[in-house]
């Protein structure tokens, strides 16, 4: 029997990776399992020369790996894209989001505000900046931990408005995701699959990216807030 496939990826991803790689066991015959982990950690991790046959992380951090000569040329295969939602604790009032007036309105509002490392946390803060809110908003501004999800401060009563992926916060206890941020506040992130250059496998990991890309994960990323990177929005 072949090895295992071994899988590195962010937080944003873990729960659709898991899915389909059971999917892939059970119905492909191949062993894979991934390690989800704080995308800023998996690519330093990937820097140090970990090894793994399969990488999902944020386009830019895959690209930045792949300029690095971390990731097999030729591999790098969009997969998925979220869009950075906001989420207020379970049973508070959700503030009108229908606007950038509105967004601003519910920024102002907020005592504490929490968002995640990576590229999606590091949108928000440049949203701040970009609506000229950087005074009255920075100060309230708290980043979650690498790795944990934004929606668990809402539910511990560490902050009373947040935004990160809709995979990490929809579902979460004590959590209530309000929606998309409106018009040009939007953020979205494109997810990207390839094979690391430490893989020992890397045929059986691109065979393993191809099924990444099938109509069965394009069905599971739906039902995890996602959509395949070739759908139309």
């Amino acid at each position: 029997m072949h090895r295992e496939i071994s899988g590195l990826s962010s937080m944003a991803t873990r729960a659709i990776l898991a899915e389909l790689s059971a999917h892939i066991r059970q119905v492909h015959g191949i062993p894979i399992r991934f390690e989800s982990a704080g995308g800023v950690d998996v690519a330093r991790r990937i820097r140090a020369g970990a090894e793994a046959d399969v990488l999902v992380l944020a386009d830019d951090a895959m690209a930045a790996l792949a300029a690095e000569g971390h990731v097999l040329d030729g591999t790098l295969r969009p997969l998925w894209i979220s869009q950075v939602v906001a989420a207020v604790p379970e049973g508070a009032p959700a503030p009108a989001l229908a606007s950038e007036a509105d967004l601003r309105a519910a920024l102002l509002a907020a005592q504490r505000v929490a968002y995640s490392t990576g590229p999606s946390g590091k949108a928000v803060v440049d949203l701040v900046d970009r609506l000229g809110l950087s005074d009255e908003v920075r100060g309230r501004l708290v980043q979650a931990p690498p790795g944990v999800p934004v929606g668990s401060m809402l539910a511990s009563g560490d902050a009373d408005l947040a935004f990160q992926q809709h995979s990490e916060l929809m579902g979460l206890p004590g959590v209530t995701v309000i929606g998309p941020l409106p018009g040009s506040a939007a953020i979205s992130s494109t997810f990207t699959g390839g094979v690391p250059a430490t893989s020992p496998a890397p045929d059986r990991a691109t065979a393993v990216l191809d099924l990444l890309g099938s109509d069965t994960a394009t069905k599971a990323a739906h039902a995890r807030g996602m959509r395949a990177a070739g759908d139309d929005d």
